[in-house]
């Protein structure tokens, strides 16, 4: 028997035969997406872009310019996260290119330091811009909780000033309140960092280390309950999964003053807590901005809350959080609380490691993924999506017939499609019923001598098309169906829409 050779790269000839039996010894993979990773579609895309649109809409009325920078960095430049010589730390995603560490972001404000240090001199001082893009963070997932998620951010660079922290409370209200949210439904969380860096100056902890283990055991509060920071100020916590905690080793002592803290529940009651001078800035500086957010109409949803300490190293000042007072359901159906969807703060230093001197700067971040996952919900915002009006194929030698059908349709702004798969009328109507349609255009010979179309709304007789397998069924089947002129087909099928 002659075996045919086929012709591989570099004019290397191979036997076909023996290339077919490799590939079916290969392992059968598995199409799953890795842990935090999410597909999107239909609805859940609709929404997602029609709530960027809001919070970018939002941003331009508050004077924000939009900005764009790339999705990797070099490592070294958005923060103090340089790999070791075999991996990036953890949480970030990162690899070695010919000289340097780069890292996929892991937020929006890292990169902006870079960008606004690079281009100083022709930016406006004070610098406002706005920016939507994705960013990644090698971390545990969990419900509404991505390794790579959207972020829609707001800054303001180059002032000190507290009327910029002020303006960004209000902004993250407003925000929240214009994506669909009542105003009992959310709450904007303030405090400053200089109550926690006080505190701690005050107990003696001096080692940056240990400050900022005990800064992220505080920012989980909402997820690990008091028990669990005391636990991961002491010796350490161990989680359902049974991954351990590494703790922040205090005293016994230490951390009673540090859970004290935690509890208070006005703040008219911080003076009496510490006279550190410090822990004195951040009550003069959140005095300033509550003065301030009080005359807007969001004052009752801007309030002081001492377990908001935000983890992420570069903060100074003023922070705040935007947490939903209303539980989700997780991926068991589990209702849960779901905390936290945006937040931010001031950041003073950041942009002083490119420059050299102190460049002063605060701004807001809103998490899209975990607002999207809360939202979409809640019965507050029905996304009205119109799927395609399909049209269906009996003979092919009619398409111009069809497309004029279409070109009329879709110059009304009306979605719509001819179908263009290879089977039956069965099968068409199928199609347009798990596409959800709201109707299917019928045109045969009948139609095309009358001038007319018939028109089946699917919103009313979707159960019917499991039963049509001809034309005769089809047209035999009167409920939710009307046979209308060509020029009144735009009208009768906005009046199902």
């Amino acid at each position: 028997m002659v075996r045919a050779l086929g012709c591989g790269p570099r004019g290397r000839w191979f036997d076909p035969t023996q290339l077919y039996q490799k590939m079916s010894k290969q392992k059968k993979l598995k199409p799953e997406l890795a842990s935090g990773f999410k597909d999107r579609k239909g609805n859940e895309l609709i929404l997602k872009d029609r709530l960027i649109e809001i919070i970018k809409r939002n941003f331009q009325l508050y004077g924000f310019e939009p900005l764009e920078t790339p999705g990797f960095e070099i490592s070294e430049n958005i923060g103090k996260f340089l790999p070791d010589a075999d991996r990036p730390m953890a949480g970030v995603f990162g690899f070695k290119d010919q000289k340097d560490w780069i890292s996929l972001r892991y937020d929006l404000t890292a990169p902006l330091a870079r960008y606004v240090s690079e281009n100083f001199d022709s930016l406006s001082k004070p610098f406002k811009r706005y920016q939507v893009g994705s960013v990644w963070r090698n971390e545990k997932p969990g419900p509404g909780r991505y390794r790579e998620f959207t972020q829609i951010d707001a800054d303001i660079v180059g002032t000190n000033n507290v009327s910029a922290d002020a303006d960004m409370c209000v902004l993250l209200a407003d925000t929240l309140n214009k994506c669909g949210l009542d105003k009992n439904e959310y709450l904007i969380k303030v405090s400053n960092r200089k109550l926690i860096q006080g505190l701690l100056e005050e107990l003696k902890i001096t080692k940056d280390s240990k400050k900022l283990t005990i800064i992220r055991a505080v920012d989980k509060l909402d997820r690990v309950d008091i028990a669990g920071v005391n636990a991961l100020l002491g010796k350490g916590r161990k989680d359902k999964s049974g991954d351990f905690t590494k703790g922040a080793g205090l005293t016994e002592n230490q951390s009673e003053e540090i859970i004290s803290f935690l509890k208070i529940d006005s703040f008219s009651k911080l003076g009496n807590l510490s006279s550190n001078t410090t822990f004195k800035e951040g009550i003069s500086e959140l005095s300033e901005i509550f003065e301030l957010t009080k005359v807007s109409q969001f004052s009752d949803r801007i309030k002081f809350s001492p377990a908001v300490v935000r983890g992420i190293e570069y903060y100074t000042g003023a922070i705040f959080e935007a947490n939903l007072l209303f539980k989700v359901k997780n991926k068991k159906g589990e209702k849960v609380e779901f905390g936290s969807v945006g937040g931010g703060g001031r950041y003073d230093d950041l942009i002083a490691r490119f420059t050299q001197s102190k460049y002063p700067a605060t701004g807001v971040s809103i998490g899209l993924d975990r607002l999207l996952y809360a939202i979409d919900q809640k019965t507050i915002e029905k996304v009205k999506y119109n799927n395609p009006v399909v049209i269906c194929v009996f003979d092919k030698k009619q398409m111009p017939q069809y497309n004029k059908i279409l070109t009329l349709l879709r110059s009304s702004n009306i979605n719509s499609e001819i179908y263009c798969g290879d089977g039956s009328l069965k099968s068409q109507i199928k199609y347009a019923d798990k596409r959800n349609a709201p109707a299917v255009i019928l045109c045969g010979d009948n139609e095309l001598k009358s001038g007319t179309v018939t028109i089946k709304n699917l919103k009313l007789g979707r159960e019917a098309s499991e039963n049509v397998k001809t034309r005769e069924d089809w047209t035999s089947n009167k409920t939710a169906q009307i046979t209308a002129q060509i020029e009144d087909l735009v009208n009768e099928i906005k009046k199902l829409l």
